[in-house]
């Protein structure tokens, strides 16, 4: 059966077209421009994301020159908007999972954090859909549904109004131990009486689409990071992935039991098929493609290409927190601001650029260990993959970081591959994600160079200095 997997992110869109015996026949990309506004907005023409699905899409199976069974879509989780469910016309712009604007609305709803993390598995957090839906409604527009991005493709697509499992537990507005949106939940944003799409399983066939010639079944809708979870066979309670692209976002598998955390992450479901659920427990870096984007507006490296050959090979003391959009979990610290320290004049661009990159590890390396005291037991081995994987510093980096050895994914379409897998199910509903999910050996491995005595050293220095990028005196 051979599969158009879409996968919809923050920077691009990219289809692939996998064949079950030639594997990867088809690829393409298309970029997406986000619109970065004043007071924290991050936007998208929705016009262009459904463009970009279509091109890509079409670009794939051509490229691979052979008809595809199954269409499936992972999408970016969190980016919401509204449209008219008749004409399926946008009312408003997507609004981003980096955008921060409903954060005053969060505020509003502090006194129930805490019932609210209970029921949802979530931190109140203008990340997470619901509050940018709610931002929506009070601000921009009341009309028609206000929805994730990937309710409006699926209904661009196929007509239908529904979202996956994965893709609901992201919201604040689903109980995660539950299958269906939560009227108290919805209540306490303002959205009761929303009409909302279907929650299906990640396995569900949800229609069929012409948009790539003939009428091709579609299913597999899973949300982008669970998906590289699955295809990179985190199968197991323990097993746990980072992917390393726009931003860094490190994902483990707690089984069918649905961690409630006691550390600052985040649980959601991993993935519903045969009538099981699976979860996961989460931890968020908001800037790691970005801050090598960052690196390069300064005009310090050219490229994220550059990386390795301009890195230094000693940091020289400098230290950094990549906190260009704020800090994400453990601390979940909006106002927390980038910062540079250890610098004096014999500091070279070589050393700023190792100091990012180990900033970026630290970060993953802070949860890490949050995911090791939610689920009582230490992380063996980190599977890794996305775009930043080809730099050699910095995954060297997260090895020392974090003391454990690093997997690097042979290819570059994890996301699309788990969606794939998914659809496939679809199709075959008495097969397993067991048997969708191929063996696979990694393109490299890194075992840690640094000794346990200044991973640790160096973990307590960067610690230090990320507690200065923020207001220590304003509770959480």
């Amino acid at each position: 059966m051979t599969v158009l997997a879409i996968d919809q992110g923050t920077s691009g869109t990219k289809a692939v077209v996998l064949d079950p015996e030639d594997g990867v026949v088809g690829v393409a990309e298309v970029p997406i421009h986000p619109h970065y506004l004043s007071g924290g907005g991050v936007e998208q023409d929705p016009g262009e994301l459904l463009e970009s699905v279509l091109h890509a899409g079409r670009t794939a199976i051509a490229d691979a020159g052979r008809p595809v069974h199954a269409v499936s879509l992972a999408n970016q989780g969190e980016t919401v908007l509204a449209w008219d469910p008749q004409t399926g016309k946008p009312l408003t712009q997507a609004i981003v999972w980096q955008d921060r604007r409903a954060e005053g609305l969060c505020r509003d709803l502090d006194p129930h954090k805490d019932e609210i993390a209970a029921r949802t598995g979530l931190v109140l957090d203008s990340y997470f859909s619901a509050p940018k839906m709610a931002w929506l409604r009070r601000n921009v527009e009341t009309a028609g549904v206000v929805t994730t991005s990937d309710s409006w493709l699926i209904h661009q697509l196929t007509g239908a109004f529904v979202t996956d499992a994965s893709t609901a537990s992201r919201s604040l507005a689903v109980d995660l131990d539950g299958v269906d949106w939560s009227g108290e939940l919805l209540a306490l944003f303002g959205l009761e009486g929303e009409r909302l799409p279907q929650i299906v399983a990640n396995d569900a066939l949800v229609g069929t689409t012409s948009a790539f010639g003939g009428d091709i079944p579609v299913g597999g809708l899973v949300v982008d990071q669970q998906a590289a979870l699955l295809a990179e066979g985190c199968l197991d309670a323990g097993m746990a992935k980072c992917t390393f692209g726009t931003g860094a976002f490190l994902l483990a598998n707690t089984g069918t039991s649905a961690v409630r955390s006691g550390s600052g992450l985040t649980s959601s479901v991993a993935w519903r098929t045969g009538g099981t659920t699976s979860y996961c427990i989460d931890g968020q870096v908001y800037t790691a493609a970005s801050a090598i984007r960052w690196l390069c507006s300064l005009g310090i490296i050219n490229s994220a290409h550059d990386l390795d050959s301009v890195a230094a090979a000693d940091s020289n003391g400098v230290l950094c927190v990549p906190a260009l959009a704020g800090l994400a979990a453990p601390w979940w610290r909006s106002d927390a601001t980038a910062s540079l320290a250890g610098m004096t004049l014999s500091t070279g661009r070589g050393h700023v650029v190792l100091a990012v990159l180990q900033g970026i590890a630290a970060q993953v390396g802070e949860l890490m260990s949050a995911i090791e005291s939610d689920i009582g037991t230490e992380l063996v081995r980190l599977r890794v993959d996305g775009g930043l994987t080809q730099s050699k510093v910095l995954m060297q980096a997260t090895a020392n970081i974090l003391q454990i050895p690093v997997d690097v994914y042979p290819s570059a379409h994890a996301t699309a591959l788990g969606a794939a897998a998914l659809a496939e199910l679809s199709l075959n509903p008495s097969r397993g994600v067991r048997d969708v999910v191929p063996a696979w050996d990694p393109a490299s491995t890194y075992e840690p160079q640094w000794g346990p005595d200044r991973a640790a050293e160096f973990r307590t220095a960067w610690r230090e200095l990320a507690a200065t990028t923020y207001n220590t005196q304003e509770s959480l």
